[in-house]
């Protein structure tokens, strides 16, 4: 969150929200509430049935709690206390449960005086704005579901989404971006441009992909195979599933294993789908000893991968079980990490820039002493201070997070702007001392000793499912030329021009452009507009006039009308333009 002021104003705005839903809904048990990058939400067990048209009610009385003012109160509880004081809330008593076992103090903040009726406490860690007059402008936005601590095993309860702003024209400027994302919404894009489908018979969270999304998805893997090729990577397949003892091997089942789908049995064997291909890849550089003069060992794969996700956190192509990484694994000596991590970072620069994408920033994840990780802390420091090292020599704008490394090393996440200003993690490289030592992994150095390699995990987009929902957002549908299914149509005015249309879609396949030909009965008027909304680059329009000439009138997606030429000059500046 940027502005750090709105982190506690909007967490004070989420404490008003819930003191107004407590107020207007008796028997509501609270549960949690957090602020979040866009605003904030609140979580709560009730047995009635709450919806949108309930929020100008509920916006109401938040305003009364706002204007007038009430102090916001923190005090520090002991634990008795603190089960004394939320003794009829299961929910919260699951918290100061896990306050307990940490070995902390319950913190608790009060909405108005302690001491006076009416007033409104609730467990929370802060920060909070002094008194509800701070404040700002707030909507509430929408209604969902939302299991207990995110595990679909426990109750599902209601959550309400609603944000927050210093100010009115803040607010707005959000609102109108809001109604936009709406409007760009990939599922629903995806359905209209017949880009993909995912339904239940097939399973929650796997993607068909139909003709037209399998397009962009080609154009995209083309590209990066050629690109990857220049920059000496070598392509690799590996299967899609492997023994369980590989798993093993690598720390996944132990470390990762809420991740993976349950073994299946084999003639006796329990295999498992691959969640990731590094143990595949690592399987390439063992196929034959390695020197000094065989690194760096660069290898690549566009292969899919099988993740469990929870049900209640899929969204579309943005989180899915089943998914195809733009994968790629280098090992290298340690003196070469520094600049193969800058090679990682140059070239995922130039795909964003492709894309579209100008605006990113780097987000570093280191370990956390809370969870559990591979190795010795020696392998870690080294790893981290590569990883440092090579951003600071890249000049790229980096922060820290501690928490977000993988399980066997610190990773660099790309978190790019769209067209809406929206951030969403992308690619990611990762440096890793842990794996080449787990699995044994040498090469002979120049002074003829065996040496462990370092490892590069390295995905530029990420997922392609998940870069394609973006990329739909951030096009809005209206792809460039390169990416879009359809680069031009051709439109005959009336049947007669049927004939002489043909003649121009052949030209243009032969030529390698991407054409649809509408024959139907209709006006041309209507031709246009479903050209139009389904976002083609280019149309066509055949009529007495181009049939006599023996030339096309073009018009864009845009509306604008370039005029009439020669089907061979309009070839040719796609050709520039592609």
């Amino acid at each position: 969150m940027e502005n750090q002021h709105l982190e506690p104003m909007r967490h004070s705005c989420e404490h008003v929200l819930h003191q107004a839903m407590t107020d207007l809904y008796p028997g509501l048990k609270r549960a949690m509430g957090p602020p979040t990058e866009d605003g904030f939400y609140f979580d709560f067990d009730y047995d009635g049935k709450i919806s949108e048209e309930d929020f100008p009610k509920i916006e109401k009385r938040m305003r009364e709690l706002v204007n007038k003012d009430l102090p916001i109160v923190k005090k520090d509880i002991t634990l008795l206390e603190a089960k004394d004081l939320f003794k009829d809330n299961p929910y919260k008593l699951d918290w100061v449960s896990k306050i307990e076992q940490e070995d902390g103090r319950a913190t608790v903040y009060w909405t108005g005086n302690p001491q006076e009726k009416g007033s409104d406490v609730d467990l929370c860690k802060g920060p909070h704005v002094a008194s509800t007059g701070k404040i700002g402008p707030f909507k509430l936005l929408s209604v969902a579901g939302a299991y207990w601590h995110g595990d679909e095993k426990n109750k599902m309860l209601t959550r309400i989404y609603g944000t927050c702003f210093p100010t009115k024209e803040e607010l707005d400027g959000y609102l109108k971006m809001i109604e936009e994302a709406k409007k760009r919404d990939h599922r629903k894009l995806g359905r209209e441009l017949e880009l993909f489908t995912m339904n239940n018979e097939v399973g929650q969270g796997i993607t068909v992909w139909l003709p037209n999304g399998s397009i962009i998805r080609r154009e995209i893997e083309d590209y990066m195979v050629t690109e990857q090729i220049k920059l000496g990577f070598k392509h690799v397949y590996s299967p899609h599933i492997g023994q369980k003892s590989l798993w093993e091997k690598s720390g996944h089942w132990d470390l990762y294993r809420e991740k993976m789908y349950s073994p299946m049995d084999v003639d006796g064997v329990e295999y498992l789908v691959k969640p990731m291909t590094c143990p595949m890849h690592i399987q390439s550089f063992e196929f034959r000893p390695k020197s000094y003069r065989d690194l760096p060992y660069r290898i690549a794969e566009i292969g899919s991968v099988y993740r469990y996700e929870q049900s209640g956190e899929l969204a579309g192509l943005l989180r899915v079980r089943a998914f195809t990484q733009d994968d790629a694994h280098i090992f290298c000596t340690q003196d070469q990490a520094v600049d193969e991590f800058l090679s990682v970072f140059n070239f995922i620069n130039k795909l964003y820039k492709m894309f579209g994408f100008k605006d990113y920033r780097i987000r570093l994840g280191i370990r956390s002493k809370k969870e559990k990780y591979l190795g010795e802390d020696e392998l870690w420091n080294k790893a981290q201070e590569k990883a440092i090292e090579a951003l600071k020599k890249s000049g790229s704008d980096y922060f820290i997070s501690e928490g977000d490394a993988a399980f066997y090393g610190p990773k660099a996440d790309f978190l790019i702007k769209d067209a809406l200003g929206r951030e969403w993690q992308c690619g990611t490289v990762q440096i890793d001392f842990m794996l080449p030592e787990r699995f044994g992994l040498k090469y002979v150095d120049h002074d003829g000793k065996e040496k462990v390699p370092v490892m590069i995990h390295r995905a530029p987009l990420g997922s392609l499912e998940r870069f394609l929902a973006i990329l739909i957002e951030h096009y809005a549908g209206a792809f460039p030329l390169w990416l879009a299914p359809v680069q031009a149509i051709v439109l005959p005015i009336s049947d007669k021009h049927n004939e002489y249309g043909k003649k121009i879609v052949d030209e243009l396949i032969r030529s390698g452009i991407r054409t649809g030909f509408d024959q139907e009965p209709e006006r041309i008027g209507k031709k246009i507009r479903i050209a139009t909304l389904q976002k083609i680059p280019y149309m066509i329009i055949i009529g007495d006039k181009e049939v006599n000439e023996g030339s096309v009138s073009v018009r864009t997606r845009e509306g604008k009308d370039i005029g009439t030429t020669k089907i061979t000059e309009f070839i040719q500046t796609l050709k520039n333009n592609h």
